[in-house]
């Protein structure tokens, strides 16, 4: 058994995989690829996280070629770094693997969250996500999504140096929450927002529990975001009204048996949709105005596409409307070329489940 990562740099897809624990028994070692295993558990974690990941594979994959083997996070891993690899995973034998996270991630996240689960439960998440994010109920949003884009603008003026991608992290932030609970009060969300900044900065930190580590600052944080949320949902259980949000979709759900989810659920999958959500949505927003920076007449054209509409609601005074967004097809044509192009994901984990042979490695 094994967790695969997908690693994006360089305009290449980088794959890894963890291999089973009785890596260690020779007798069932098979031909695994070159590399090296590092010190025993830590593996090779602290050669990634002292200088830049790029650099760390793209040296090893320079010394041992395309497939090779390494220990990071805790984990024995291999590293596929061809697309006709990544298809093998993805595509042509995607039966012989299943979506995985580190036992670290999974513990930060929660177990119940649908990343960690297939099945009934996963299919059932999956449409509790798909439709309390679908563009039904998106639209409704779009005022208040605009509200959100224009403070943040507003935040970046007084000729100040901004890191774009982490002041869009805060921008995703809020338009997460404002889908998974409505109109959130202020204090509250402020309170869940610093603690799920420091959470997040140990997603993919070593899992070393130790007092001062970013792991372990990390599991405390998710402790606080915890009695954050059961308090949130105790609220809107007391008022028992419906409202069409995520968290409103959690607590009305029921399975085929006419039981619901419990709070640790409900809890879980919160946080596993701002995981998902905030990182790769600012992620590509970043891409997008990048693309935009570097091309001038592409500026120019979306400015002229973008004005009758800025005019038409009195030079912004008005909220832009969803038919208003369904009519920019040039700004629409960016946003989807740009996705194309730009590789918005970091990490994500496969898992073999059961022994693998590619290219005569196993």
């Amino acid at each position: 058994m094994g967790v695969i990562i997908l690693y994006g740099f360089f305009c290449a897809l980088l794959l890894f995989s963890l291999f089973k624990k009785h890596w260690g028994k020779p007798q069932q070692r098979g031909n695994l690829p070159p590399g090296s295993m590092g010190w025993s558990y830590i593996g090779e974690t602290l050669q990634l996280y002292s200088q830049n990941p790029d650099v760390f594979f793209a040296t090893r994959q320079k010394r041992f070629g395309e497939i090779f083997k390494t220990h990071i996070l805790g984990y024995p891993c291999v590293m596929l770094a061809s697309p006709e690899a990544i298809r093998f995973v993805l595509v042509t034998k995607a039966d012989l693997f299943k979506p995985t996270y580190p036992r670290s991630k999974e513990q930060l996240i929660g177990p119940s969250a649908i990343f960690f689960h297939q099945g009934a439960y996963h299919s059932q998440m999956r449409k509790l996500v798909q439709g309390s994010f679908s563009l039904k109920i998106i639209r409704n949003l779009v005022p208040e999504i605009e509200a959100i884009a224009m403070s943040t603008l507003e935040s970046w003026c007084g000729g100040k140096i901004v890191n774009t991608f982490y002041e869009l992290k805060k921008f995703t932030f809020d338009v997460a929450v404002l889908s998974i609970f409505g109109d959130l009060d202020s204090p509250i969300k402020e309170k869940l927002r610093k603690n799920y900044c420091i959470l997040d900065k140990g997603y993919n930190s070593f899992p070393l529990s130790l007092p001062g580590t970013s792991y372990n600052t990390s599991v405390l944080a998710r402790k606080k975001i915890g009695q954050i949320l059961f308090e949130i949902i105790r609220v809107r259980k007391e008022k028992n009204s419906v409202q069409n949000d995520f968290l409103g979709s959690l607590l009305n759900f029921k399975d085929e048996k006419g039981e619901i989810l419990r709070d640790d659920q409900i809890l879980d999958n919160i946080i596993g949709v701002l995981f998902a959500a905030q990182d790769t949505t600012a992620s590509i927003l970043t891409w997008i105005l990048k693309y935009i920076h570097d091309d001038p007449k592409l500026l120019e054209a979306i400015k002229k596409e973008q004005k009758p509409f800025f005019e038409a609601n009195d030079g912004g005074n008005l909220p832009l409307t969803w038919a208003q967004t369904r009519n920019m097809p040039l700004t629409n044509g960016v946003i989807m070329e740009s996705l194309r192009m730009a590789s918005i994901i970091s990490f994500t984990f496969r898992e073999a489940v059961t022994d693998v042979e590619y290219n005569g490695k196993s």
